[in-house]
């Protein structure tokens, strides 16, 4: 009989030591002692329709800035993102005034907006450094900067194939494309930068990656 109530006393105080576990069903405060802190739920909802509207209220009537908004807009050049149809057709444009200028007797050139640090503009309201009007004539027929013309007229050329054929490259890779040519790419890459000056558009809008 003793050996019997020892094997039964353990598994008695166990018992006593379970927690009971609380129901989630329960209105009980012990159990939710956070739900006299919540808002009913009409409430709620009627927030979050405010705030959906305000949010939608305040995209719809903000607009963004552009150097045409600005007193800046006719004196700088703005860059964009282009898409393919678009950057195809500024070249276009660019080859078209090279001709015009060959027939009216002018000679081959491009006209190339200047980098210099001069011919720069911060602009504060788009937080963004923009080119002013300033450019500069680079023809062909002229020893110091016919091999710059050169390339640039090949780098148009590679860069309009890109987008007929739809496919990216890197900068190195655009270099391997015309080595004879290039030298170095140092030089291909600030070709490329003044060719993206030339049309008005962003490095990526060319289909040209950094690498």
């Amino acid at each position: 009989m003793a050996d019997k109530k020892k094997r039964q006393t353990p598994t008695t105080v166990a018992d006593k030591k379970k927690r009971r576990r609380p129901d989630p069903n329960s209105d009980d405060d012990t159990h939710h002692p956070f739900k006299s802190l919540l808002k009913p739920d009409p409430l709620i909802l009627q927030t979050l329709d405010n705030l959906r509207s305000a949010t939608a209220s305040s995209s719809s009537s903000s607009k963004t800035i552009t150097l045409a908004d600005l007193a800046v807009g006719s004196t700088c050049r703005e860059v964009s993102d282009l898409d393919l149809t678009s950057v195809q057709s500024e070249i276009e444009l660019q080859m078209l005034k090279v001709i015009k200028s060959i027939l009216d007797g002018n000679g081959f050139a491009f006209e190339v907006p200047s980098r210099a640090a001069a011919n720069q503009l911060y602009v504060p309201e788009l937080d963004r450094i923009v080119l002013k009007d300033k450019t500069s004539l680079r023809p062909y027929a002229n020893v110091s900067t016919v091999r710059k013309a050169t390339v640039t007229a090949r780098i148009l050329q590679l860069i309009h194939q890109l987008c007929l054929k739809n496919i990216h490259v890197t900068k190195r890779d655009l270099f391997y494309t015309d080595v004879k040519l290039f030298q170095d790419q140092t030089q291909s890459d600030s070709v490329l930068d003044d060719v993206s000056c030339m049309l008005g558009c962003t490095r990526s809008s060319l289909n040209v990656i950094a690498s």
